[in-house]
């Protein structure tokens, strides 16, 4: 069955498409947008929650198909939760988190250029948007939209994820942020740029898959590409992605060109 036939039941609503983009950029949050050693939800869990070693147990085994996204993710965020407040958690990650060193300027360019970014992650709107607006103002983090999961509050003080799609083995299954543009009748060409096993269901739908690489070998999104037979450019950081971007943007390269290289990696 196709991910149309079987797209699971969303809790939450979604921003309008751009239905009149050449160009669309879907990004996840964690570990992308933000630096592969500050990004939120695995911040909280290694320094806030059960710690790191625990939490890689739980992505190996969703790697190896033994466990699901949504229901390791849970446990992760649930050993944050005995500890900490929504609160003081929204506060400890804007004091922390740290911007990918290209974003802003890549950020400028697809704003110049008329090309929005869309968020697209499974962490929890409220802490992106937070984190999102210290890191580059208010007005900037205005124009990008999030599609994301949310927290729920509980009456005794505690918190817990509220997922998208509670139904899906990912919690929020990131291919239906894609798969609508795919249906419109001048679909725009839209790059996906991920890290983790979090963007497992989006990695196969998007034009040009961007996989970041990074230096602590948790390159998870990039072994699991290798394993499926998916297309992917390797990058490390915004600044290299950008030159690619722009390339298929003004007509240098093709995306089949782009995807044949692998990397944009810098020399």
């Amino acid at each position: 069955m196709s991910a149309e036939e079987t797209a699971p039941l969303s809790t939450l609503p979604y921003p309008a498409l751009h239905q009149d983009k050449k160009f669309v950029v879907l990004s996840d949050w964690d570990g992308t947008i933000t630096t592969y050693d500050s990004n939120d939800c695995e911040y909280m869990t290694d320094n806030l929650g059960f710690g790191k070693a625990k939490r890689r147990e739980g992505n190996l085994e969703i790697l190896a198909h033994r466990t699901t996204f949504r229901d390791a993710f849970r446990e992760m965020l649930a050993s944050v939760a005995e500890k900490h407040t929504f609160e003081e958690c929204k506060e400890i990650l804007k004091n922390n988190i740290v911007l990918d060193p290209g974003f802003k300027d890549f950020h400028k360019w697809c704003k110049a250029h008329d090309i929005p970014i869309v968020i697209v992650s499974s962490g929890m709107t409220p802490l992106i948007r937070a984190v999102l607006s210290n890191l580059i103002g208010e007005e900037d983090a205005a124009t990008i939209d999030i599609v994301s999961n949310d927290v729920k509050l509980l009456p005794d003080g505690k918190w817990e994820i509220q997922y998208r799609h509670p139904s899906s083995g990912f919690g929020h299954d990131k291919s239906q942020a894609i798969l609508p543009y795919k249906k419109l009748p001048n679909p725009p060409t839209l790059f996906f740029f991920g890290d983790g096993v979090s963007d497992m269901s989006a990695a196969r739908h998007a034009d040009v898959l961007f996989v970041k690489l990074k230096e602590d070998n948790e390159n998870d999104l990039h072994e699991y590409c290798k394993a499926e037979g998916i297309p992917h450019v390797l990058f490390s950081n915004f600044s290299h992605a950008l030159g690619v971007v722009e390339s298929i943007v003004t007509g240098k390269r093709t995306k089949e060109e782009v995807l044949g290289s692998g990397t944009a990696l810098a020399a």
